[in-house]
């Protein structure tokens, strides 16, 4: 491995995001659009909406509701909480080996499956004077720990780490400032609706939750490229080759080109030249500068 080389690389990404001023507009441009929308809006967003946290907050009222007394419906939100950190250490062993994509759409169908177990068996049996069986007891909480354990080692961990990975130097602070707030805002958006949704939809939130995972899943098999082992100065080269986003980051793309032709031909610029094998190329237009990224 070339360590001079990959040193230099780091040390003009280092320099090129130290030459933005303004990293919250920089967030919006055409050429970061791939990770405004995935990384700073998506993930968050959908890591809450998939219903984990709405499940861990009221899994004793859920259990309770669901025939089990007070210490058991404790007793089954603390086999939840162990079914989370045990995914959460199956992740830690398994993400830079199998990927990220992998991990997200094989929880996602464990996911579905599960929600809809749980709403089936409540569609049957829940609000119809009747008591839960105990083995239809056993089956709800092992459908909702293996939900748990499937979004702790997907959603969970890797709703922080893939948009970590996905913003440059140059809008990292901004983008991880936005990943922040988003989850913060459905976090607690999620946690106001669902005990009133639970009420009046009663097995149907989870049919609810499970069309909303199908829709996490899509948007991952679409949107999302692996991520694995990608350096951070690299992640334009990601977006350039998926065959959605390459439309979106073209046109920066196309203008960067030009203006490097402008730079090879140009003498009335010396700027261009001092700059056109670094990453960031300064060129003076009505007495301002605009700051491209190669």
């Amino acid at each position: 491995m070339d360590v001079d080389a990959e040193f230099e690389d780091l040390k003009d990404a280092s320099e090129a995001a130290r030459a933005i001023k303004n990293p919250f507009q920089n967030l919006l441009k055409p050429r970061n659009r791939p990770q405004l929308i995935i990384g700073a809006l998506g993930i968050p967003a959908f890591q809450q909406l998939s219903g984990m946290n709405s499940i861990l907050f009221y899994a004793p009222v859920i259990f309770q509701s669901l025939g089990f007394g007070s210490g058991a419906a404790l007793y089954s939100s603390l086999i939840t909480g162990s079914m989370l950190v045990i995914g959460a250490i199956v992740s830690m062993g398994t993400v830079d080996k199998l990927g990220r994509r992998f991990l997200f759409i094989e929880a996602g169908i464990q996911m579905i499956c599960s929600m809809v177990v749980v709403a089936i068996t409540l569609a049957l049996k829940f609000g119809h004077g009747e008591e839960i069986s105990k083995g239809l007891a056993v089956l709800l909480v092992a459908a909702i720990c293996i939900f748990v354990l499937a979004y702790g080692w997907s959603w969970g961990p890797l709703g922080w780490l893939v948009p970590s990975e996905l913003f440059p130097l140059e809008t990292r602070s901004a983008g991880q400032s936005v990943v922040v707030c988003v989850n913060m805002f459905f976090t607690a958006a999620i946690a106001q609706c669902f005990l009133a949704a639970l009420c009046h939809l009663k097995w149907g939130v989870f049919i609810l939750f499970a069309c909303l995972i199908v829709i996490m899943s899509l948007f991952i098999i679409l949107l999302l490229p692996e991520t694995k082992q990608l350096p951070i100065e690299e992640i334009y080269q990601l977006w350039e080759q998926h065959w959605f986003w390459k439309h979106i980051v073209a046109k920066d793309n196309e203008i960067k080109r030009h203006y490097m032709g402008l730079g090879e031909k140009s003498s009335t610029h010396p700027q261009i030249y001092a700059k056109i094998s670094k990453k960031i190329i300064t060129i003076p237009i009505l007495d301002f500068e605009c700051i491209f990224f190669c």
